[in-house]
């Protein structure tokens, strides 16, 4: 009963890019904005680098985006701007691993943002060094950043496409010189990127929901494989096939629709907000056995679903658990007693519509069983007769290798225990899955067999696992 974070039992957001081209706007003030809608992909650190043409200048800080520009975005001028959120997947959360990374090479100004993890980055980063490469990060993005710079390529454009397909893994990738926006997505499709149109120029963005705030209207996802280039606030942008080699099928993470994406982004033409709803229908579907007073939801990540429960059930939605939305990572726990307490700092139940009432709890997922536990605590000590755990996702059981902080197995409850041994653990009345077949069903506006599933069944789309055995995230901390 150390300190309790709710987020430690998530899967944790991976990043959150954005990239503007206009000479009709204020490209820094949209890219802040921009960050803002994509936070929830990351909270560690963020930044902002914009160009003139001639001039590239940046900011960067440790923490949310309202922090870290709370001074405004004053000195960032120009008709280009890239910006990054950050979780870590790989590298420490430290200030010379914020992105964007910005280099000066024999093209000019570079900067460069990424959303994803790279599985051969070690490997990589190895050559590199042994070649005289000298790295001042520890983010497999810079891996990136040293191919481009490298590369004997005339263009721009080839020496991203070079690079392009010389790392492997996930990634969506903005880069930035004097005068284009480059975007780049994996040939797999892992993370997301969405194109928008604005009245005087080009946005792109992990996710469709950053869109609406700079008022830009969306326009399509970049294929994966695809090379897009912005050099022209209103001529369609240069796409290209970048991918020498495209799989015979898409691996979409899976986990954007169930988690990490905003319930009002579209990404791949799926519908978040629908797929969490079919999500909760489909675990109604799969237990109908339970006799059920009130549906309740974890707030936040698990409403759409638990919707979607009562829409399919007949058993009515209400607000069991009120979420305080102004208690941080992090607080102060000097005894014993306020540790048992601390849950109640960040979920506190509603003992009117809780006492005496068969729940039915529907989450997300359960990554590491460290917090579940006290939230059924929670609700039976507010008296409820019976409390029943639904998740709208399968048992995770394996490490993510694409930009998901769940690298090491040992650290995930279902990989080494049954569900009546997880059910028992979180002292639930009784614990159900989503199964992946219903977790397919969800998906009514994509291919279900286009997606990765590797967290639930280590079906590893690039055979990720044989080259990233390691599993940590802090890979190029202690080289020597």
């Amino acid at each position: 009963m150390s300190g309790i974070d709710f987020q430690d039992d998530k899967m944790h957001e991976e990043c959150g890019v954005f990239g503007i081209y206009s000479h009709n706007d204020d490209v820094a003030l949209n890219t802040y904005w921009g960050l803002y809608a994509l936070q929830h992909r990351g909270q560690e650190s963020c930044g902002i680098v914009a160009t003139d043409g001639t001039h590239m200048e940046g900011k960067k800080g440790m923490g949310l985006v309202a922090d870290v520009f709370k001074g405004g975005v004053d000195g960032l001028e120009g008709h280009i701007a890239i910006g990054h959120v950050r979780y870590s997947t790989t590298g420490s959360s430290m200030e010379y691993n914020i992105q964007p990374l910005r280099v000066y090479f024999d093209g000019g100004n570079l900067a460069l943002a990424h959303n994803g993890n790279l599985t051969n980055a070690a490997e990589l980063r190895k050559r590199l060094a042994l070649e005289g490469t000298v790295f001042q990060t520890t983010v497999d993005t810079e891996v990136v950043v040293s191919l481009i710079a490298r590369s004997r390529k005339k263009t721009i454009e080839e020496r991203v496409a070079e690079a392009a397909n010389t790392i492997k893994g996930a990634f969506g990738i903005l880069v930035m010189t004097d005068n284009k926006l480059i975007a780049v997505r994996d040939q797999y499709g892992f993370r997301p990127l969405a194109i928008g149109k604005m009245d005087g120029g080009w946005v792109v963005a992990s996710e469709s929901c950053a869109f609406d705030l700079v008022g830009a209207e969306f326009v399509r996802d970049v294929e994966p494989g695809e090379m897009l280039v912005f050099e022209n606030d209103h001529d369609e942008p240069k796409s290209s096939r970048w991918a020498e080699n495209m799989p015979a099928k898409r691996a979409h993470c899976v986990f954007e629709y169930v988690y990490f994406a905003r319930t009002d982004s579209v990404i791949d033409k799926q519908s978040v907000y629908q797929a969490r709803i079919n999500m909760g229908r489909e675990l109604a579907k799969e237990t109908k056995d339970i006799k059920a007073d009130i549906v309740i939801s974890v707030p936040d990540s698990g409403t759409a679903a638990a919707v979607g429960y009562s829409l399919e059930s007949g058993v009515p939605f209400m607000e069991g658990l009120t979420k305080n939305r102004y208690v941080g990572r992090t607080f102060i726990q000097p005894t014993q007693k306020q540790r048992l307490n601390a849950v109640r700092l960040k979920l506190n139940p509603v003992e009117s519509v809780i006492k005496g009432k068969s729940v039915v709890v529907v989450d997300d997922s359960i990554v590491r069983g460290t917090t579940s536990g006290k939230i059924v605590k929670l609700l039976k000590d507010a008296g409820a007769r019976e409390v029943h755990m639904c998740i709208s996702s399968p048992p995770v059981t394996d490490p993510c290798y694409y930009g998901i902080d769940t690298s090491v197995r040992k650290e995930l409850i279902a990989s080494t225990h049954t569900e009546e041994e997880i059910r028992q653990y979180i002292g639930a009345d009784s614990l159900h899955y989503i199964s992946l077949e219903g977790l397919k069903r969800s998906l009514d506006c994509m291919d279900p067999e286009g997606m990765c599933y590797a967290c639930f069944n280590a079906q590893y789309p690039d055979n990720a696992e044989e080259t990233l055995r390691q599993g940590s995230k802090y890979i190029f901390e202690n080289e020597g």
